[in-house]
């Protein structure tokens, strides 16, 4: 089979934890550049019309840290469907669809890839997690090869609040230091703090404690390749890198091509153009190692 040119391709970007399709914007302009066309989705709870605490915007923000969060609800099936009928969309237009999932994007973009296979030719993680190995994504948050991780300060109770809740927002510099440092530890000093405006501060509880099974036969058997940004404090190489040994192990005969940048853990903010560059490769070649 010929390699697919770059105007039967899409790529259908989903957003990592507390982040939204729009974060993916000077991304898709650098891949219009490669003449490749993207979708980004917003996942249940992010996007301009995602709800947040009733306090959240308001001076002390009152409540913030106790109020029931308006996405307890939301399950991993939602976000799952999501993705999935953006690619059925996908499908019906363009030859070759290429899934790519941000972090903790990766939970709905592997549950898609398992129910629905035939949908995907090849599946991009971007410092993200893969379920290959383990289910949750927060059984690789626990491991010991992440203990090094810059990890978000959650308001309140999670399971009380049915989200994990953050404060992009918050009065108290030394809080929103450690999201900036998580997310945005390459940001060049002086940059204005308007990514503070574009982070949500609830995910939805689900995303985080719900096992996705995949299979061999089903997950298993699409082309796939782990983008490892070497700088990540969010999600440290160490621990990207079980996360590939893992599902590597669950296919041996179907591997991770694995491509390495610097910076990071959003380099669709800091490094747009080098992002796109690496997607276009990627996406353009269906070969496996």
């Amino acid at each position: 089979m010929t390699r697919p040119s770059s105007s039967e391709t899409v790529l259908l970007l989903v957003h990592g934890a507390w982040h939204s399709a729009l974060h993916w914007t000077p991304t898709q302009r650098a891949l219009a550049r490669h003449g490749l066309a993207s979708v980004a989705v917003d996942l249940p709870g992010s996007g301009l019309g995602a709800p947040a605490p009733s306090g959240y915007f308001l001076p002390g923000q009152p409540g913030f840290a106790s109020e029931r969060s308006a996405l307890h609800d939301v399950t991993m099936q939602d976000s799952t469907d999501v993705v999935l009928d953006a690619l059925v969309s996908a499908r019906t237009r363009y030859r070759n669809v290429v899934l790519v999932a941000h972090s903790a994007g990766g939970s709905a973009a592997s549950a898609a890839a398992e129910q629905a296979p035939e949908l995907v030719d090849r599946l991009v993680y971007l410092s993200a997690f893969v379920p290959a190995g383990r289910p949750r994504f927060a059984d690789y948050i626990a491991a010991k090869e992440n203990a090094g991780a810059v990890q978000v300060p959650p308001v309140g109770d999670p399971a009380e609040l049915g989200a994990i809740r953050i404060n992009p927002l918050s009065p108290d510099p030394a809080v929103t230091d450690v999201i900036r440092r998580a997310f945005l530890g390459d940001l060049p000093a002086g940059s204005p703090e308007s990514w503070r405006q574009f982070l949500h501060p609830d995910l939805p509880f689900a995303n985080y404690t719900t096992p996705i099974p995949v299979t061999a036969a089903r997950w298993g058997r699409i082309a796939r390749s782990y983008v490892r940004l070497t700088d990540d404090l969010a999600l440290p190489p160490a621990t990207q890198d079980l996360i590939i040994a893992e599902a590597d192990q669950l296919t041996p005969e179907n591997p991770f091509r694995v491509h390495s940048l610097p910076g990071g853990h959003s380099p669709f903010v800091t490094r747009p153009a080098e992002l796109a560059t690496t997607f276009a490769a990627v996406a353009l070649d269906r070969s496996r190692q």
